[in-house]
């Protein structure tokens, strides 16, 4: 599709009280704007799309009528004020402001992750409601905060990873002026700002979007929800203009990507290597980090993608700790599988943790490590050659659990979500407990902070982490469960059968 990147789809204000709203709808004979309580027809400019430049402003509501039919939200919809079923709204993404100019962003060698989820982070659960806590982020040695998903997704309360309204920020969290008050707060604070996106499926909600067009493969499938179909080209630019709206307009200092093992796309090119190339282009300084399954180093070695999390050091960590072995953690259990983690030879371009959002959340009850488990852990993690990340609350060893918490719209949707759980469950050796209800309130609540105060060891293993020299040697004693891990004049001595750490 000619110029089409040039061209950004939805609704974009131009000079002199005009808006340029652009569409992708390639099965309809018309298609109009209703605004201001008018139907206003869009022209046809091929290749599908319709376009015009109407009377408009900054917050004004609007949806599309596609052959006089029911109005539709805009796919590519920079804010859902109502949410999900409600009119999108027109954004001028070049008149937020900013006080960053200075900021440079964060380098790989210097990224130490901070993942929390907005509506768990504070009681509020608001973009706004996290920025007190920067500048003790800061002080601990973390260097950037990594938000879950924030995109329009069912309901007010979820994980975010079934976004439908992947360009609009969560109205429940702030929207996007929220979004950007929270991005300028961090940089202020010397936080650099991750932003997890999802470009393998798209949630409940999503058959609106089919109305308008092909969007949805019909020769891959997700678990989770339809694929995206990557053959046609507006819905590449979906991925791509995505990517760079946060790295330009919401000055986002990198892209996390969800499980881009099921990003599928039989192009020459991959879609997710142009992303790489468009999010560079739009922002120098912006990263990309994808997240894949164990051993796959396609988005380092193919893609151009500058880190990813590849979960080797977790599992085998999880299982020295905790003596689990089903599922994933099957393969794993030796001390030697940790040492292995630890001299991967790409490690400083994997982030590797003890906790994250995964590996506590889809646990049947949402439980962290023990206290002693993560003292541990995060002396394993600050010793590794790897990203660190850290996940919230782990900085004082929250014990209170993070939950799987959803609140669908549609009935149907939200009692699959528990049978679902229920069925994945069955198969764990020894779980026969009730299982937190998704759709009830009290599951999100239960997953909120305490907000503790800071255990010092974790700011000064961070700072010890700063100084550690880069090669590093491992000493397996698998009959003792020890590993001895050396970096220049530095020793940690982890002892797995005691749940200690020594460092020297």
């Amino acid at each position: 599709m000619p110029l089409l990147d040039a061209q950004p789809l939805g609704a974009v204000p131009l000079a002199g009280g005009l808006v340029e709203f652009r569409v992708w709808a390639p099965r309809a004979r018309s298609v109009a704007v209703e605004l201001q309580r008018r139907e206003l027809p869009l022209a046809e400019a091929g290749e599908g799309i319709f376009a015009g430049r109407l009377q408009a402003a900054p917050g004004d509501d609007y949806r599309f009528v596609l052959d006089g039919g029911a109005a539709l939200a805009d796919p590519f919809s920079r804010s859902q004020p109502e949410g999900l079923r409600g009119p999108s709204r027109v954004v001028d993404t070049g008149a937020f402001a900013w006080s960053d100019a200075g900021w440079q962003g964060v380098s790989l060698d210097e990224l130490v992750l901070y993942e929390l989820h907005v509506g768990a982070f504070t009681e509020e659960g608001t973009f706004d409601a996290a920025i007190p806590h920067l500048e003790r982020l800061r002080a601990l040695g973390i260097t950037a905060i990594e938000l879950m998903p924030v995109a329009t997704f069912p309901g007010d309360r979820g994980w975010g990873y079934d976004g439908v309204y992947t360009f609009a920020p969560h109205r429940a969290y702030g929207g996007p002026e929220g979004l950007v008050r929270l991005v300028d707060a961090a940089h202020a604070a010397g936080l650099g700002v991750f932003l997890d996106v999802v470009y393998n499926h798209l949630g409940p909600g999503a058959e609106e979007l089919a109305a308008f067009g092909p969007w949805f493969s019909d020769r891959h499938t997700t678990p989770w929800g339809p694929a995206p179909d990557f053959r046609q080209d507006p819905v590449r630019e979906w991925v791509l203009q995505n990517a760079e709206l946060w790295v330009r307009d919401f000055h986002v200092d990198g892209l996390r990507l969800d499980a881009v093992n099921r990003v599928a796309d039989d192009a020459p090119r991959h879609v997710l290597a142009e992303l790489a190339d468009r999010v560079r282009a739009a922002s120098p300084h912006a990263l990309v980090v994808s997240e894949t399954h164990e051993g796959d180093f396609t988005p380092l070695d193919r893609w151009g993608h500058d880190a990813e999390w590849e979960n080797s050091f977790h599992h085998a960590l999880h299982a020295l700790l905790t003596g689990e072995r089903d599922g994933y953690y099957a393969p794993y259990g030796t001390v030697g599988d940790l040492a292995r983690a630890y001299e991967q030879p790409r490690a400083r371009r994997v982030v590797a943790y003890g906790q994250n959002h995964d590996q506590i959340g889809n646990r049947a009850l949402g439980d962290r490590l023990t206290p002693a488990q993560d003292r541990l852990a995060l002396a394993a993690l600050a010793f590794a050659p790897h990203v660190p990340l850290l996940f919230m609350g782990e900085e004082y060893r929250e014990t209170r659990p993070f939950q799987f918490f959803t609140d669908h719209l549609d009935p149907a949707v939200a009692e699959a979500t528990r049978l679902g759980r229920r069925d994945e469950f069955r198969r764990f050796r020894g779980f026969d407990g009730e299982l937190p209800d998704p759709q009830d309130e009290r599951t999100l609540s239960r997953s909120k902070l305490s907000h503790d105060p800071p255990d010092p060891e974790v700011a000064r293993l961070l700072a010890l982490r700063r100084a550690l020299p880069p090669g590093l040697e491992t000493e397996v004693d698998e009959a003792a469960r020890r590993l001895t891990v050396r970096r220049g004049p530095h020793t940690l001595r982890l002892d797995f059968a005691a749940l200690t750490a020594e460092v020297s």
